[in-house]
């Protein structure tokens, strides 16, 4: 197939052409009659606006303000009563009175502290695990510690922090170990 030369080529011609088949006409003028009816429309009201108020300027009835007379009449009982001030109402409510002569109660109680808590996050066969643990706790900037405790099931490493004199503290170390991703310490009682 052989090469052919499109930039010698002159653009092919549109036809428009309507539904009908005849050719659409362009409006002489430019604006469509819904702009020309809304701009009389607009002509118009501002010549009724203007009216109404060169109306309401000539008017003589607008001219003068309305004057009402103030009546002014002085009785000797009413500048009387204006003199004195009215007697204070009787309170309905005794509870100042009764706060004055109150006596507290004290009572005496005590708060019982359940002991030191520790938190463990884990127990493991080998001690090489239980270090891993011990490691990642002490990244996050807490010291953790490792017990070994022999039982039916053999020897357990045990990874755990504490003492703690409240369970709070023991919480917000807690919440700090889940924020470092060390998940499943659990909170107990110092044995």
């Amino acid at each position: 197939m052989a090469n052919q030369d499109y930039v010698s080529r002159a653009p092919a011609k549109k036809k428009k052409n309507t539904r009908n088949g005849k050719k659409a006409s362009n409006n002489a003028s430019g604006i469509p009659l819904k702009a020309k009816l809304i701009s009389l429309l607009l002509i118009v009201l501002i010549g009724v606006f203007s009216y109404g108020l060169w109306s309401l300027k000539t008017d003589p009835s607008t001219k003068t303000p309305l004057i009402e007379p103030i009546k002014t009449t002085k009785d000797k009982k009413a500048s009387s009563k204006t003199d004195e001030l009215p007697k204070p109402p009787k309170e309905k409510w005794t509870y100042v009175k009764d706060l004055e002569t109150k006596e507290i109660e004290v009572g005496e109680y005590k708060v019982e502290e359940k002991g030191p808590y520790k938190m463990q996050c884990g127990s493991f066969k080998t001690q090489k695990q239980a270090e891993t643990l011990k490691a990642r706790i002490a990244f996050s900037g807490l010291e953790a510690q490792v017990k070994s405790v022999t039982g039916k099931n053999g020897t357990w490493h045990k990874v755990f922090l504490g003492p703690y004199p409240r369970k709070r503290l023991a919480e917000k170390d807690k919440h700090k170990l889940k924020r470092n991703n060390i998940n499943y310490c659990q909170i107990w009682l110092w044995r």
